[in-house]
């Protein structure tokens, strides 16, 4: 793992257990911006280990806004712990198993989101996905990188405005005009 993505990674992870300290209405909304935060390395870099740091985030931020009075902050805590000491130590098998701890806590919180978890996670990926794209990933590379399939992103990627955030195309006489200026 890269050193500047291992470092990003555990000062988002040391954010989160400042977070998870004391329960609080404003939980689920800094964990939802330590998310989005960890998803643009991922799309700087297009490494898997952000992008499934990403989808913990993301799950944790949906289990504590469904659930969070049986959601256990100080096991969580520990397991976050695990993480960071991995990383610091560069065993990234060891960090790797740790993060599939926790999402394995997570889906055995609650027997109603156990049901549901694996459609949070694919949401958590296809938004986190629609998040890559935005950035300037193409389709294809942040379905592979996310592993969920380029038509699920695209679905979601149609019923989004990310389009409509960019400004008017340029007229077609000004772009033919362009490429005929490329080929004299």
């Amino acid at each position: 793992m890269i050193d500047q993505i291992k470092k990003d990674i555990i000062d988002v992870l040391n954010e989160l257990l400042d977070i998870l300290k004391v329960k609080e209405e404003i939980d689920v909304a800094q964990v939802k911006v330590l998310s989005n935060h960890v998803i643009h390395n991922a799309s700087v870099f297009q490494d898997e280990d952000s992008v499934s740091i990403a989808v913990f985030i993301y799950s944790l931020s949906k289990m504590i806004e469904r659930n969070d009075k049986e959601l256990n902050y100080a096991k969580l805590s520990s397991m976050i712990n695990s993480c960071i000491a991995a990383l610091k130590s560069n065993n990234d098998e060891s960090f790797r198993k740790s993060v599939g701890d926790i999402l394995n806590f997570i889906r055995a919180v609650d027997r109603r989101i156990r049901l549901y978890i694996h459609e949070v996670i694919n949401q958590a990926q296809v938004k986190k996905g629609c998040k890559l794209c935005e950035h300037g990933i193409s389709v294809a590379r942040a379905s592979q990188v996310l592993g969920i399939s380029r038509w699920e992103l695209m679905d979601y990627l149609g019923k989004t405005t990310l389009v409509d955030q960019f400004s008017e195309p340029p007229n077609v006489s000004v772009r033919l005009s362009f490429t005929r200026g490329l080929f004299p």
